[in-house]
């Protein structure tokens, strides 16, 4: 009988240890915990047209305005520019050109191959009250050569990666979209924390 109130009393302190340990646990009993929707984007193809598409839900209560607005704030932190935008469609159209993968040694041995480099690309984001879906597509990569930058679609990579002619394209080619993914990975993560805005940061009172 001993032995089985010690099974649980050590069970209990177990859960109670994980849970704390938890990234959607929150210490604070008035924030709400912050559980990201986007894990990681998975790449489409479709003909020559290779994008991301994800729907995202949030709280129920959020409408179309406060995405909107929320988005707005977000994308502007971020220094993507807007390019078209209607609140009643529900519909925001945004553009970037990033530089990337400036600090190789922080993205892990996979990615040491992939030098630094440019993405031109585009956000669209469909709203409706408590979810949003995005679409970023119009990939382009500007890939640093001896005689300048190279200029190649996402599309273009995604084929060199499939059906390239050697292991070495095969490899860079994967690398590079592997370490683009990480980038879109926590940028639509970040938006879903901005429009949610439930994380401490966001709290108004202090």
């Amino acid at each position: 009988m001993k032995t089985s109130i010690l099974a649980i009393i050590f069970a209990f302190i177990s859960f109670n240890s994980n849970a704390l340990n938890h990234p959607s646990f929150s210490y604070n009993k008035n924030i709400p915990p912050i559980v990201y929707q986007s894990d990681s984007v998975k790449l489409q193809v479709v003909g020559n047209n290779a994008y991301y598409q994800k729907l995202v839900k949030v709280d129920s209560t959020i409408n179309v305005p406060t995405i909107y607005v929320r988005a707005l704030q977000f994308m502007a932190s971020k220094n993507i520019q807007q390019t078209y935008g209607y609140e009643e469609e529900g519909k925001l159209i945004f553009s970037t050109i990033q530089d990337l993968n400036i600090n190789r040694a922080s993205v892990g041995d996979d990615n040491e191959t992939v030098q630094p480099y440019s993405a031109q690309f585009s956000i669209m984001l469909d709203m409706k009250k408590g979810r949003y879906r995005y679409t970023i597509n119009n990939v382009v990569f500007f890939l640093p050569t001896e005689t300048g930058n190279r200029r190649e679609t996402l599309n273009d990579i995604y084929q060199k990666e499939t059906n390239g002619d050697s292991r070495r394209i095969i490899r860079d080619s994967k690398n590079l979209i592997a370490s683009f993914e990480r980038y879109l990975t926590a940028l639509t993560d970040e938006l879903y924390e901005g429009i949610e805005q439930k994380s401490a940061m966001y709290q108004s009172k202090f």
